[in-house]
């Protein structure tokens, strides 16, 4: 068991925060394991083709996020906003300071018995190969995790807004004892079980931040390193229904707004696809897929995401939330 104390100022700066990079390592896990997920399987049958194509499961993330196990505190930079982007938490990564890269790879080297030559060369050169492991980040997140990302924002999104209301409503207390079965607060201490490194306070910084996520689970995954806050990813709720489908007859209130073909566009993008691939689950001629993708594009409905030599189209946050509003 790990305990983490709290002083009064400790507990004024506990705070939420949905960080893209925390949930960079637990999927690429699961699209390289053996076993199928039993939530997360129609995600990965939708994309581990595509990791394969692209050649990532040879490459830095390959070696740095091994089946389990310890991964480099250097990629989950603590977010510094209660949403970060992408990209500012790969300059974060970029920033990161040599001997801190070449800490986390000692301790990975323990972890793994050795180096292979890519890492052995990050090591050797912090400062130029980081650039080459946040092109590998970024690759990953527009094939793995961009068209999605609306969908998983929404449950993360909701996990928060039902913990503060939980801190509202009975304190910060309550929060702590409902977070995870591993986790329990009591007499100003917070205990983890089964966490094999102690997390004494004068090892990190003030507070704590708490991170939601889609693909960490069933367990919890923490990071302790001064000056950064602790940092604990929790399993949101509501990831059980993470790929749930949307009943297609449920959307026709929205035809006479959008009209019968982007309707049908934005219903067919509950999985993210390609203009050749919708123009063939809809029948539309390719020319006018793309004509209505740029219209609903335009409108903010849709994101475009390059993999490769095509583009991925998805359903964006706006998007979501109307249909969701159409169902009801």
């Amino acid at each position: 068991m790990a305990e983490l104390a709290f002083s009064a100022n400790d507990l004024a700066q506990v705070r939420f925060a949905i960080s893209p990079m925390w949930e960079v390592a637990p999927s690429f896990r699961l699209l390289t394991a053996a076993a199928a997920h039993p939530v997360h399987r129609p995600w990965v049958e939708q994309v581990r083709p595509r990791l394969l194509a692209a050649g990532l499961d040879r490459g830095w993330l390959a070696e740095l996020v091994g089946p389990s196990g310890y991964v480099p505190d250097f990629l989950t930079p603590a977010p510094t906003g209660p949403a970060p982007t992408p990209t500012a938490e790969w300059d974060a990564i970029l920033a990161s300071p040599a001997d801190r890269v070449r800490h986390d790879l000692d301790h990975l080297a323990r972890h793994q018995g050795h180096l292979g030559p890519r890492l052995s060369s990050l090591r050797a050169d912090p400062a130029s190969r980081l650039a080459k492991v946040t092109q590998e980040l970024e690759t990953y997140w527009e094939l793995a995790l961009a068209p999605y990302w609306a969908r998983i924002r929404a449950v993360l999104d909701a996990d928060i807004f039902h913990r503060a209301r939980t801190v509202a409503e009975h304190g910060a207390g309550h929060l702590f004892n409902d977070l995870h079965t591993s986790v329990s607060w009591d007499d100003n201490t917070l205990r983890l079980l089964h966490r094999k490194r102690n997390m004494p306070r004068h090892s990190a910084g003030a507070g704590l931040l708490l991170i939601p996520s889609a693909f960490t689970g069933p367990g919890l995954r923490t990071q302790v390193r001064l000056p950064d806050p602790p940092q604990l990813a929790y399993p949101a709720r509501g990831v059980g229904t993470l790929w749930e489908t949307r009943p297609a007859n449920g959307v026709s209130a929205l035809t006479p707004v959008l009209g019968r073909s982007r309707t049908l566009l934005l219903t067919e993008l509950e999985t993210p696809a390609s203009t050749t691939e919708l123009a063939h689950r809809t029948g539309l001629s390719p020319a006018g897929v793309s004509q209505y993708l740029t219209a609903l594009r335009n409108a903010g409905l849709v994101s475009a995401h390059r993999v490769g030599r095509s583009v991925l189209y998805a359903r964006t946050i706006a998007a979501e939330v109307l249909l969701e509003a159409a169902l009801v």
